[in-house]
């Protein structure tokens, strides 16, 4: 199943009047069918499930009520398959081999439209590691390979940020925003600041940079950057 570039989820939530969600999911990846699928939200330094249903002939459904709109994740065991937005509505979860979508839901649909231009980023990435090895057995010079895949490396790392960015800009006042920071943030194997979230930070609001989980992982991430501090 192809994972999505965020494997861990936060929970951002606003408060608000409860109300109900419905989760009408569907798959055809046959390793799921009698499977159990949890939806978790984190509570504390734990995942809580909330709900959960089996996936019967390729078909889930779920619903409940809810009193935030939240960021949350879908868990088979202790796996998590895919992030998404508990929010009013019905939201629509389609699982197969190579994609997952969510749909459905203002959030979700927002959320899913960028999964979809990351994803495409992605893929691009994977065919200039192609394009470097057809290149080496072509018997381009190391020179001629190194200077247009750093080229185009580049401008893909640049497009990436850009999205990433613009993404997080465009949804600083609701739970997409920061919650999506995280999981970026998430592709560290510990909490540091890079240039491109130093520029995120230093271009949010306060309301961002307050947010608790925001503002906890920058603060161990500034604690390590001086660790990592080379004494002079």
């Amino acid at each position: 199943m192809n994972k999505l570039f965020f494997s861990v989820v936060a929970l951002l939530a606003f408060t608000s009047c409860a109300s109900e969600y419905k989760i009408e999911g569907s798959s055809s990846v046959s390793r799921l069918d009698g499977k159990m699928l949890f939806v978790k939200v984190p509570s504390g330094d734990r995942m809580l499930s909330v709900d959960s249903a089996e996936v019967v002939h390729g078909m889930f459904k779920m619903e409940g009520i809810t009193d935030s709109i939240s960021m949350a994740s879908l868990y088979m065991d202790d796996e998590s398959i895919m992030p998404f937005v508990i929010e009013k509505g019905k939201i629509s979860i389609r699982i197969d081999n190579t994609r997952i979508i969510v749909s459905g839901t203002p959030l979700n649909d927002r959320l899913y439209s960028f999964v979809g231009k990351k994803t495409s980023l992605d893929d691009r990435a994977y065919e200039l590691e192609r394009k470097e090895s057809r290149m080496i057995m072509d018997g381009k010079t190391q020179d001629e390979i190194r200077r247009e895949m750093t080229k185009e490396r580049e401008k893909l790392v640049t497009e990436m940020n850009s999205l990433a960015k613009e993404f997080i800009r465009q949804n600083y006042d609701n739970v997409l925003g920061p919650g999506v920071f995280i999981m970026l943030c998430s592709n560290f194997p510990y909490p540091v600041i890079t240039p491109l979230i130093e520029e995120i930070l230093t271009e949010a609001p306060d309301k961002f940079k307050d947010n608790p989980l925001v503002k906890d992982y920058v603060t161990t991430a500034r604690s390590n950057m001086e660790k990592l501090k080379v004494p002079h």
